[in-house]
Order: structure tokens, then C-alpha cells, then sequence
């Protein structure tokens, strides 16, 4: 049957899939807008299957934080190139499920996949139609939930790179402009852990052994070995851990110092980072 532009227009209006695509489903389906949405959604799924190995290295992070500053949400929808990252309806798809997840308060990816956006369906089942639109992978790489005294959130000028800092113990003081210092030392120091404590024992043992190796292969006595490796690791801590950083902007003093400056109960409660294809 002969399939009307003002028909292509009206699913194109539905689904938000391209004209092509839209006429060749209604043709498929002889006319029936419902076998078409379907047609377009199996569509979606044929391109998940097919790319669900691909490499998502392009995409946009965003974060909001509570008028009241104690809940901060950090999310990262990611794509295979940077012209899909850049259209009007991916960046609407990416504020919408982060709008989705504030309003829901998700706890996880996994819940906030299952939750529905404004057309009824699930987080998960949009993301799969939208693939089938543009014929590439999307992944939601990165999802945080995070409460404190006072959340900061700081993103990266090219969209990519996402922070938020959750501090306690702020005993009144004005904590913004420092929240703002800290979480850009964060995305540009890459920090594994907010102090030694936090750091996980396989990378702590690892650590350990490389430093052990290199002073081995250095020529190194056997028995200065684990001494040295301390000494490596302790160095470790002090440029992959937040409190023991030196502070980008005065390097005079260390996280540590600069929170205790501003008030001494002043802690990071925890640090969420997350960045897109780096």
C-alpha cells in the first residue's frame, strides 16, 4: 500500500526515528502504526545484539545536586563517536534519565534501567529504541547516588568527565569554593581512594611487587627489598590518594591540610568519579 508523508511524519512524531526508517517500517507493516512502532523497536534490538561489544568511548556525563546540597547523582551515557554524543535527542535522552533518576532517587544502575520515563516505558527499553535510531551502542557507563552534609559536583569543560565530593563535618563553615578545589584536584589527579585505609588490599600487594621488582632489577640487596617497596608504596599513597595529595593550587600543603584550614571536623565522607573513553 502507498504509505503517505504525512503518515511517515505522524511515527516519525511517535518515535522519533528517522523518515527512511519510518517508511520503511510502515510499509513493512502495511500501514499499521503499531507494527511499525514494533518493527522500529526490534529494529533497536537487532542493533544492541549486534554492537553490544563495541567500544563506547564518546557520550556525556551530568550530575545534579539537592537544593539542600546533601544529595548529589553523577551519570554517564555513552556512545561509539562523538556526532551521536552531539544530537539534540541523545542529550535529551541523557537528561531525561538522570531526571528520571532524581525524581525516583535509583540507588543503582540496575534500578534505574527498570524505572519508566514520561512515554511508559523503561529506562532500559528507551535506550535500546534509540539505538535502533541511530545504529549505534549506548551504554549508561556510569550511575552514582551519594549523600553528605554538603555534596559538590564538578564536570569537565568537554562533557566527559564527572565529580562528585560528599563532605562532613562542615561545623558551619562555607565549604563551596573549597568543594569546588577539591573535586577539580579529583578529576585531575585521579586519586584511587580518599586515604590509605581505602585503598584495596590487591593493590596494595601489587604495589608491593612492583616495587619490589624494581628495586631487584636495580640490583638492590634481597633483604632492602620489602624495606624499599614501603618506601615506594608509601609514595604511592601520597600521589594516588586524596588526603595525601598535594593541593594543585598551592602544592605547599596537602588535602588533608587545606580541609583542616577550613574547619578541623572537616572530612571527605567519599569521592565518585567518573570519566567517559579516558
Amino acid at each position: 500500500m502507498a504509505i503517505s508523508a504525512q503518515d511517515v511524519n505522524k511515527l516519525r512524531q511517535m518515535t522519533g526515528a528517522g523518515m527512511m526508517d519510518c517508511k520503511k517500517a510502515l510499509t513493512e507493516s502495511n500501514g499499521d502504526f503499531e507494527g511499525a512502532i514494533d518493527i522500529l523497536r526490534k529494529a533497536g534490538q537487532k542493533v544492541a545484539s549486534k554492537r553490544a561489544d563495541n567500544t563506547v568511548s564518546e557520550g556525556i556525563v551530568l550530575t545534579n545536586v539537592s537544593s539542600d546540597g546533601t544529595n548529589g547523582k553523577l551519570l554517564a551515557l555513552a556512545c561509539e563517536t562523538e556526532p551521536v554524543s552531539k544530537v539534540e535527542g541523545f542529550r535529551t535522552l541523557a537528561q531525561d534519565i538522570l531526571d528520571i533518576a532524581v525524581k525516583s532517587n535509583a540507588s543503582s544502575k540496575d534500578d534505574l534501567l527498570k524505572i519508566s520515563l514520561a512515554d511508559g516505558r523503561s529506562v532500559e527499553e528507551n535506550l535500546v529504541d534509540y539505538m535502533g535510531k541511530i545504529g549505534e551502542k549506548l551504554d549508561i557507563i556510569g550511575y552514582e547516588n551519594i549523600n553528605a552534609e554538603k555534596v559538590v559536583s564538578y564536570i569537565h569543560s568537554n562533557g566527559k568527565l564527572g565529580v562528585l565530593l560528599a563532605l562532613d563535618g562542615l561545623a558551619g563553615a562555607n565549604v563551596e569554593e573549597l568543594g569546588k578545589d577539591v573535586a577539580m584536584q579529583i578529576a585531575a589527579m585521579k586519586p584511587v581512594a580518599v586515604d590509605k585505609d581505602g585503598v584495596d588490599s590487591k593493590t596494595v600487594e601489587r604495589e608491593i611487587e612492583i616495587g619490589k621488582e624494581q628495586a631487584r632489577a636495580e640490583g638492590k640487596p634481597e633483604e632492602m627489598l620489602e624495606k624499599i617497596a614501603t618506601g615506594k608504596l608509601n609514595r604511592f599513597y601520597k600521589d594516588f590518594t586524596l588526603l595525601n595529595q598535594d593541593f594543585v593550587k598551592d602544592p605547599s600543603k596537602s588535602i588533608r591540610q587545606l580541609l583542616a584550614d577550613t574547619a578541623k571536623t572537616l572530612i571527605v565522607k567519599e569521592f565518585k568519579r567518573i570519566v567517559i573513553g579516558g
